[in-house]
């Protein structure tokens, strides 16, 4: 009986060990391996997982790599691997790039992969090329009316230029400036209605896409609408600027006039003050000539005979005026 159970616990340790082994040696994935006839030892996948590699994600993709036909190996799957590139995507793209008769090597596919580009749909661009869209553009022709155009834009990715070169927002936005430029240089927006194909044939030859990592291969114009008229907004807008500018200089003006006005106004109640004053004076110089004898009493009575002569003939003179305006009245 003892022995029996010796011998019990010997065979589950042993089963207890195959497990761990089993399950830290990828024994299936290396028979897989081993059936596709893809040169990977089995040390080479405990080696992975001592690496913290996932050995799944380097066999298969080399066993597929293998059965197209391309000449890759462990060490350069694991080593992109461990830069964080995805192994799967660049070997798809490497099959699809030789499906398609593209030359296209291991390290320019690992280089766009790291470079945050998508190698695999650079591919397949390559053989089906993109339409890219752009927004509406507005311009203005020469002869002040707005044109508002839009444009689709045909473009093959340029592999060799995929690290480093600029992306779709560049395309877009060189696109957008080439219409606003031949928008801007037509002498009538009748001309840019007429004929759209000037818009594209005038963008493309300006070789938009140098330095992207795309090729143009078209620019067709989708829609062209007539927008507002800008020159004669502009003229209102002129004129209005003018009419407030003239309403300012007027206010100015007037205000210059107020103010001389009661300037003249002071000096005139100034100089009334001081005929006052001096009226004032003049009963005070009558009763000092008096006193010295330089004035008599008849010739004082003479005086106020005058005045009173003279404040009689204002008064008829007054009254006079008055039934003249009256009778204009009537």
């Amino acid at each position: 009986m003892p022995e029996l159970i010796t011998l019990l616990i010997f065979v589950g340790l042993i089963i207890l060990f195959l497990a761990v082994i089993l399950s830290f040696v990828p024994i299936g994935l290396w028979i897989s391996a081993l059936a596709a006839r893809v040169p990977v030892g089995i040390f080479a996948l405990i080696g992975m997982r001592l690496r913290r590699v996932a050995p799944v994600k380097i066999v298969n993709p080399l066993i597929k790599a293998t059965k197209a036909g391309l000449d890759l190996n462990v060490n350069k799957l694991e080593g992109h691997f461990l830069a964080g590139g995805n192994v799967d995507r660049v070997v798809n793209a490497l099959i699809a790039a030789q499906r398609a008769e593209i030359p296209l090597q291991f390290e320019r596919a690992a280089a766009i992969d790291l470079a945050g580009r998508d190698v695999l749909q650079a591919v397949q661009m390559s053989v089906n090329p993109k339409v890219i869209e752009t927004p509406v553009v507005a311009a203005v022709a020469k002869d002040g009316i707005e044109v508002k155009a839009r444009a689709k834009v045909t473009v093959r990715a340029n592999i060799d230029r995929l690290v480093g070169g600029a992306g779709e927002e560049t395309i877009i936005a060189r696109v957008g400036e080439g219409i606003v430029t031949t928008i801007g240089s037509s002498d009538n927006h009748k001309l840019v209605l007429e004929n759209p194909d000037k818009i594209s044939n005038t963008v493309l030859a300006k070789g938009l896409d140098s330095g992207t990592a795309y090729e143009i291969l078209s620019i067709d114009v989708a829609d062209v609408d007539v927008g507002k008229n800008i020159g004669a907004q502009l003229q209102t807008d002129q004129a209005e600027a003018d009419k407030r500018i003239a309403q300012a200089k007027a206010e100015e003006r007037r205000a210059m006039a107020v103010a001389r006005e009661q300037e003249m106004i002071a000096a005139v109640q100034e100089m009334k003050a001081k005929v006052v004053e001096a009226e004032a004076e003049v009963p005070r110089a009558l009763s000092q000539a008096l006193r010295d004898g330089n004035l008599g009493v008849m010739d004082y009575y003479q005086l106020k005979n005058v005045m009173a002569d003279t404040d009689m003939r204002s008064s008829i003179s007054k009254l006079g005026q008055q039934e003249q305006q009256e009778d204009l009245d009537k």
